[in-house]
C-alpha cells in the first residue's frame, strides 16, 4: 500500500532542498506537526494516569531502549554515516554510496537485534540499578514496559539508516514525517491500547510508533536506489565501512556522556516522591518543542551541506552556513524562551492541566519548565555544534566536551537536590548545557579564521534586543488579559495566553522588520516562496499537490 505511493507525484517528483533554510522549513513545519502531536500524547498521557507510579514506570522503561538506539543509530551510526555517505555522493560515487547504505544497514540490523536480546535477558538486573528507589511492585513492572520496548530500538535501528539516505540526498519530507507517525503510534496506544491492556498498553504504542517511523521512510529510500542484500562479511571489510566505525566509537562515547545524563536524572528521580520523574520528563517534553523545531531541525537541515563542503575543504562556505544557520536558530529560540520563562505557568495548564494532573503537579511541572528555558539558546545551539564537527569527521572533541558536561551535572544534582529535590535535576541539566555549548563553540571557533565572529555578534545583539521588548508586552499584556478573562477556566487561561503570546511575537516582528534584521528577512522570504510555490502548484493541478 505504502509502496504505491512512490508513483504519487508528491514522492517521484519531490525534489530536493536547496537551501538550510529551504529544507529546514519543511522539517520545522512537519517538526511542528510532531510537537503539537507530542503535547496532545502528553496531555493523554497527563490527564489519563497523572504525575505518579504509572508514568513514572512508563518514562523510566525508555531508558535502555532509547540508549541502545542512541548510541548505534542516532547518534553513532548516522552521525558517522551521512559524512561518509554524502561524501561519496558529492564525489559522484553512487554505486559505492549505496553499497555502504547496505553495509550500515547490516551491521544497525545485527547490533541493535544483538545487543537487544541481551539487554532484554538482564533487565531486572539492570534496571535495580537504574531505579534503585523503586518498591518490587513498581520494579516489576518497569521490567516489563523495558522488555516490550526493546522492539523499538530495532524498528527505530533500520529507520536510522533510512533517515540517513533521505537526508543525504536532501529529501526531507518523508524524513520529517517520521516523527509525526511515531507519535501517533503513541496516541493509539494510549487511546486503545491501554483500554485493552491496561498501562502496558503503553509500552505497545511505543513499539508501534517505531514501526511506523520505520515503514514511512521506506518506500522513498528504495526509490532513491536502496537494495537489501545480507552480506554481514563482505560489507565489515568494505574500506567505506571501516571508516564509519572508526568515526563511530568516538561518538559512541560522546552518546553515552550525554545518555548518562537521562540516567543520573532517572536514578535521583526514583528516590523523590512518587511522580518526580514524571514532572521532569513533562517539563523537558515542553521545552524540547521549540528546541526539536528549530534546534534540530535547522542542525539536521544544514548536515549534508556542511558534510559537503568539508569534503571539498570549502572552509570559508562552511563557516558562512554555519553562522548563518546559528543565528537563524537564535532568531527563533532567543525570543521563545523569553516567551516560555513569562508564560510557563499558563502552557503547563493549557497543554497538561486536566484529569488526573492536579494543582501540585503543575507548579512542580512549571518551575521545572523555568529552569529548562533559561538554557533553551544553548540547548538549541548544541545540535548544529556537534553536527559541525561530525561534518569535520570530527567526533572526538564532542565527545571530550560531553564527559566534562556530564560531570558538572552530576557535581551540580548532588549539590542541589537535598535543597531543590526535583528542581534542583533541572537547574544542573540546565547549567551543564549552557557549559558544553559554550566549550564545543570556542572549540569550534579555535579551528577557523573567522567563523562568522562579527555577524554572529551583531545578529544575537539585535535578536537579543528585540526580545526582550517583545518580554515586556508579553507581562503586561499577561495581566491586561487577566483582567478580562475567568482564570479559573481552561479558555480563560489560553487567551490569556493566546493574547499574550500573540502580542509579545507582534512586537518582535515588528522591531526585526524596523531594524531590518537579517535573519527576519530571510525567513519571510522563505515562508512566502514557499507560501507561493504551494499556491502555484495547487493551481496547476486542479487542487492536487505535485511538488514539495
Amino acid at each position: 500500500m505504502i509502496e504505491k505511493l512512490l508513483n504519487n507525484k508528491i514522492f517521484s517528483n519531490s525534489q530536493p532542498s536547496q537551501s538550510v533554510v529551504s529544507a529546514a522549513f519543511i522539517i520545522t513545519i512537519a517538526g511542528l506537526a510532531s510537537r503539537i502531536l507530542g503535547l496532545v500524547r502528553d496531555r493523554f498521557l497527563a490527564s489519563t494516569f497523572g504525575a505518579g507510579d504509572v508514568l513514572d514506570v512508563y518514562y523510566a522503561a525508555f531508558r535502555i531502549p532509547d540508549l541502545i538506539y542512541n548510541f548505534l543509530i542516532l547518534g553513532a551510526l548516522s552521525a558517522a554515516f551521512i559524512p561518509v555517505f554524502t561524501g561519496l555522493i558529492s564525489q559522484k560515487k553512487e554505486k559505492e554510496a549505496r553499497a555502504t547504505a547496505n553495509g550500515g544497514m547490516n551491521l544497525a540490523f545485527s547490533f541493535v537485534i544483538f545487543i537487544s536480546l541481551v539487554f532484554c535477558f538482564f533487565a531486572p538486573y539492570l534496571m535495580k540499578i537504574i531505579t534503585p528507589g523503586f518498591p518490587p511492585e513498581k520494579m516489576a513492572n518497569v521490567v516489563f514496559f523495558t522488555r516490550i520496548m526493546f522492539l523499538s530500538p530495532v524498528f527505530l535501528g533500520i529507520s536510522g539508516i533510512f533517515s540517513g539516505i533521505l537526508t543525504s540526498f536532501r529529501r526531507f519530507l518523508i524524513y520529517s514525517l517520521a516523527p509525526i507517525l511515531y507519535n501517533l503510534g503513541i496516541i493509539f496506544g494510549v487511546v486503545f491500547f491501554v483500554k485493552l491492556w491496561g498501562p502496558v498498553g503503553l509500552a505497545w504504542g511505543v513499539a508501534l510508533g517505531a514501526f511506523l517511523h520505520m515503514l514511512i521512510q521506506y518506500p522513498m529510500a528504495k526509490h532513491l536506489g536502496f537494495r537489501y542484500s545480507f552480506s554481514l562479511r563482505k560489507y565489515f571489510f568494505d574500506k567505506d565501512i571501516r571508516r564509519i566505525l572508526k568515526l563511530m566509537i568516538p561518538r559512541t562515547m560522546g552518546i553515552a556522556a550525554s545518555q548518562a545524563n537521562l540516567f543520573v536524572i532517572t536514578i535521583f528521580a526514583s528516590t523523590l516522591a512518587a511522580g518526580s520523574l514524571a514532572v521532569f520528563s513533562f517539563a523537558q517534553n515542553l521545552q524540547a518543542v521549540p528546541l526539536g523545531i528549530f534546534g534540530v531541525s535547522f542542525a539536521i537541515a544544514a548536515f549534508p551541506a556542511l558534510s559537503g563542503l568539508s569534503a571539498t575543504e570549502n572552509k570559508k562556505e562552511f563557516a558562512k552556513t554555519f553562522a548563518e544557520t546559528f543565528c537563524q536558530i537564535m532568531f527563533f529560540v532567543i525570543p521563545l524562551s523569553i516567551f516560555i520563562l513569562l508564560l510557563r505557568a499558563q502552557i503547563v495548564r493549557v497543554a497538561l492541566g486536566a484529569g488526573k494532573f492536579d494543582w501540585e503537579d503543575t507548579i512542580l511541572t512549571y518551575e521545572c519548565l523555568k529552569y529548562f528555558s533559561l538554557s533553551l539558546f544553548a540547548q538549541s545551539a548544541i545540535p548544529l555544534l556537534t553536527r559541525s564537527f561530525y561534518a569535520m569527521q570530527n567526533t572526538k572533541t564532542p565527545f571530550y566536551i560531553a564527559i566534562v558536561s556530564e560531570i558538572i551535572n552530576i557535581a551540580a544534582v548532588l549539590l542541589l537536590i537535598g535543597k531543590y529535590e526535583i528542581l534542583g535535576l533541572a537547574i544542573a541539566f540546565s547549567l551543564a548545557s549552557l557549559f558544553q555549548m559554550f566549550f564545543l563553540f570556542i572549540m569550534l571557533r579555535s579551528r577557523f579564521d573567522d567563523l562568522g565572529d562579527g555577524k554572529i555578534i551583531k545578529s544575537i545583539g539585535k535578536i537579543s534586543l528585540a526580545a526582550i521588548f517583545s518580554g515586556i508586552g508579553v507581562q503586561a499584556s499577561k495581566y491586561f488579559t487577566a483582567s478580562f478573562v475567568n482564570m479559573d477556566t481552561f479558555m480563560g487561561v489560553f487567551a490569556q495566553l493566546f493574547v499574550s503570546g500573540a502580542i509579545g511575537l507582534a512586537i518582535f516582528l515588528a522591531i526585526c522588520h524596523f531594524i531590518k534584521l537579517e535573519e527576519y528577512w530571510r525567513f519571510k522570504q522563505s515562508l512566502t516562496r514557499k507560501l507561493f510555490k504551494s499556491k502555484n502548484i495547487i493551481t496547476e493541478n486542479t487542487g492536487e499537490v505535485s511538488g514539495v
